[in-house]
């Protein structure tokens, strides 16, 4: 709840102006939005339940895979529906309140941060199976893997709480319009009539602590598999072992890209379109393409799916 202050007006709710530029074509894109957000729910669904069914994907690679496409539902859900009513043009469609809009910045951010550790645990999976496959059923057991997940998740639910915390504390006293189609952090602090510097630098330091901690994990990680992959004398064996870390690889190019660009930054940016058209790739067009990435770039996944078609 915010600090009362007598001599200031409290906000009590935020008006999320979206995609104002685009008013004439909103329900194009309201139709573009909405395909891809069922496209999405239903692939990711259908990896979950794929994957749970078919015993040959009853494997840690495939139990992490489960959990990034539960999250990536989340994910999408969080935003994606409010973003969906603004394009219709109500009053209610386009509003949330001060609670709402803090409740959303904590689930994104919690399931964000919680993306990136997942994409370590994968790479850290993949690592032990190329570098030590001797002894990856020892290493990589279940128990390990519910380890992983649990931490990756309990990890991800923590680093939001200091920020949220910090941004309770803030004042909204004057404009409570979002230049944004969701409340992210930065659109948010620019509203503020407090000194936001304490909160700019906390956010910059814990989005830099996750970002280096997961993207050093799986730097180390293929850096191992590269180097072990440079001794490995067939040539066939070095393919098979690089395509089932491509999928990976390029989920994580894709998302890490975005994250690097769009949350390690001490002070408000500037040109709010073009953030809101890198918001759009990692919060939707992202979530979109990886399980097209892992169905396609993997045999073993594209086989499950085409036997649980046959079905």
């Amino acid at each position: 709840m915010q600090p009362y202050s007598g001599n200031w007006t409290l906000v009590t709710e935020f008006v999320m102006v979206g995609f104002a530029g685009i008013q004439e074509a909103r329900h194009l894109f309201f139709i573009l939005f909405l395909t891809m957000y069922l496209f999405t729910m239903a692939e990711n669904l259908a990896i979950i339940l794929v994957v749970s069914l078919d015993h040959r994907l009853q494997r840690p690679m495939y139990f992490f895979l489960t959990h990034l496409s539960c999250l990536e539902i989340w994910y999408t859900s969080v935003t994606v529906p409010k973003m969906l009513s603004g394009f219709i043009g109500t009053a209610e469609g386009k509003t949330i309140s001060y609670a709402g809009c803090l409740s959303q910045l904590f689930i994104f951010t919690f399931l964000g941060a919680t993306e990136c550790f997942l994409l370590a645990a994968m790479a850290y999976d993949r690592y032990v199976a190329i570098c030590e496959p001797l002894r990856y059923a020892a290493i990589v057991s279940w128990g390990t893997c519910i380890r992983l997940a649990a931490a990756s998740w309990l990890l991800g639910f923590l680093t939001p709480i200091l920020p949220i915390y910090l941004m309770s504390q803030l004042m909204f006293c004057s404009s409570n319009v979002i230049d944004h189609f969701f409340c992210d952090a930065s659109p948010l602090l620019a509203l503020s009539c407090s000194d936001v510097t304490l909160k700019e630098t906390v956010d910059f330091l814990i989005s830099l602590a996750v970002l280096l901690a997961s993207s050093t994990v799986i730097a180390v990680s293929y850096g191992n598999i590269v180097w072990t992959l440079l001794h490995v004398h067939s040539a066939a064996e070095r393919r098979r072992a690089f395509s089932t870390c491509a999928a990976h690889l390029t989920v994580v190019s894709l998302f890490y890209g975005t994250l690097f660009f769009m949350y390690v930054r001490t002070k408000v940016a500037s040109s709010r379109n073009f953030n809101k058209v890198v918001s759009v790739f990692y919060s939707i067009v992202t979530p979109m393409l990886n399980p097209l990435i892992y169905s396609l770039r993997n045999k073993e996944v594209k086989e499950a799916l085409g036997r649980a078609l046959s079905l």
